[in-house]
């Protein structure tokens, strides 16, 4: 069966691309992912180079599909492997350009391998067969879902990473004091204690949508995002015209708060939606307000997502002090398929005993959470 190899996703048609998607959840939709290139976002200037991979039938239509880019570093995975390129640079290996599938700044899990699972499979070897002809080190398929890793899990080299990420889970609250009751006391009164902070200091939040939102607001929204890296001296990934685009082809997904002082903006969160979770993605502010971050990118995301009915609110990558807040761990995978035999070896020794501190660290988060223990 063909394979095509698409250096722009604008090559294929996006109901041809979503109709391989199993479900609705937004990061892998075709406006997704052409919203990224066609803003100039991801780029092979940038070190992503977009070189996805497209089987079809006879007729030409496709049957599976995976997102790849060509990458020259490791930027923007948040599945670290420097410490694996370090060691190949200090070896005289190549370790770069490798092939990542993945959504560009997006450490959301979701699935990876698109469409028939059988014809996802062949893309997968002819992938891994073809890397060292292409001069790649390896592939690397970053936040699977639970039907990646049961096709990846049992192949020939691939070597499985674990993460930890903290996620919120809708218990069937009926508002935010519903949830507030199912927290130990002094976690509760801590709580309400940053709420109270932030509303002293006469802030105020409400909702909009993707249509609802003006361009100006939209350049208010990309100031506070580039600001987030700006104080860090790093260049933001996105451009401004990447929310613009998005907010044309998939409106809809789209749910920014706004944080207004006396009626004035300070600050934002981005999120994105689909049937049943609350994707928190990015937020920034222009001024320093106690208690701000926690309000505006944790507690008004739970009282959205009991507002909607939503089963989950993953709040981003990392961050330890969502476990006090009712975030539970939950582990993350990725999968590495690397050629050089001795860097597999070092990995593989490297990532059983990292998973087994990652298990035990789960572990130990659980028995943080502000839960009561009726």
């Amino acid at each position: 069966m063909p394979t095509l190899t698409l250096t722009r996703l604008a090559d294929i048609a996006p109901a041809d691309w979503d109709r391989l998607l199993p479900c609705e959840q937004p990061f892998l939709r075709h406006a997704f992912l052409s919203a990224l290139e066609d803003s100039a976002s991801v780029t092979a200037s940038r070190g992503w180079q977009p070189a996805h991979r497209v089987l079809t039938d006879a007729a030409g239509q496709p049957l599976a599909a995976l997102p790849l880019y060509r990458k020259r570093h490791s930027y923007g995975e948040y599945v670290f492997d420097w410490a694996w390129a370090d060691a190949c640079q200090r070896a005289g290996i190549a370790y770069y350009p490798k092939l990542l599938c993945a959504v560009p700044f997006s450490p959301i899990m979701g699935a990876r391998l698109l469409g028939e699972a059988e014809a996802a499979g062949q893309l997968l070897e002819q992938l891994t067969a073809g890397l060292p002809g292409e001069g790649l080190s390896g592939l690397h398929v970053n936040f699977t879902d639970a039907a990646a890793d049961a096709q990846l899990a049992g192949r020939d080299g691939w070597l499985e990473r674990t993460g930890c990420q903290f996620h919120w889970f809708n218990r069937d609250y009926r508002d935010f004091q519903d949830f507030l009751g199912a927290l130990a006391s002094r976690k509760r009164k801590q709580l309400r204690k940053e709420r109270e902070q932030v509303a002293g200091q006469g802030i105020a939040f409400d909702w909009r949508d993707g249509a609802q939102l003006t361009e100006a607001e939209w350049d208010f929204v990309y100031a506070c995002y580039a600001n987030t890296y700006e104080v860090r001296g790093q260049a933001p990934y996105l451009a401004r015209a990447f929310f613009s685009l998005l907010a044309e082809r998939m409106p809809e997904a789209i749910r920014v708060v706004f944080a207004r002082q006396h009626g004035r903006p300070v600050a934002m969160a981005f999120c994105l939606i689909d049937g049943d979770t609350l994707y928190g993605r990015y937020w920034g502010s222009l001024a320093e307000f106690d208690r701000l971050h926690f309000e505006t990118c944790f507690y008004q995301g739970i009282e959205q997502a009991i507002a909607l009915g939503l089963r989950r609110f993953d709040a981003g990558a990392q961050g330890e002090h969502k476990l006090i807040r009712g975030f539970e761990p939950v582990i993350t995978r990725s999968w590495h398929y690397l050629t050089h035999p001795g860097l597999r070896a070092a990995v593989a020794d490297f990532l059983r005993q990292e998973r087994e501190g990652i298990a035990r660290y789960v572990e130990a988060a659980r028995e943080a959470l502000p839960y009561r223990r009726d």
